[in-house]
């Protein structure tokens, strides 16, 4: 396991990513350890980053929380997410307090939860470049 990419503390797996906001190019990436949350669909990220990286919000939108209750969050965006050689381009709830990486951006950047490892690692079946299937 390559400490600089990845860390694990009490079984969870966790990922060293970059995140960018593509409309404000004169912002530097901020690195970030996120939580890889299998349960998450979005990329969510506390309200400090959306402040830092001055965010656009785009709208309002429900979500459901891990406890069933449903909330109203800010979605803002966009935002590019960096690992390794793979990025992606996507918008994020803005929700608790530490970056998770959900399934979407996972997928888009093809990547793979390895939790024997408790790592995130590119797809070994594709490593120089994300593959996708559009059929």
């Amino acid at each position: 396991m390559n400490p600089s990419t990845t860390s694990a503390s009490m079984g969870l797996i966790r990922a060293d990513l970059q995140l960018a906001n593509t409309t404000r190019p004169e912002f530097q990436p901020v690195a970030v350890s996120a939580l890889a949350d299998t349960g998450a669909v979005h990329l969510c990220i506390p309200e400090h980053l959306v402040i830092q990286r001055q965010l656009e919000t785009l709208e309002q939108r429900e979500v459901v929380l891990a406890d069933g209750r449903c909330r109203s969050v800010p979605y803002v965006g966009p935002i590019e997410v960096r690992f390794r050689n793979r990025r992606c381009f996507t918008g994020a709830m803005v929700l608790g307090d530490e970056v998770l990486l959900g399934a979407i951006p996972t997928e888009d950047m093809d990547l793979v939860l390895r939790p024997p490892l408790q790592s995130i690692d590119l797809n070994p079946a594709s490593p120089n470049l994300p593959l996708s299937v559009a059929k």
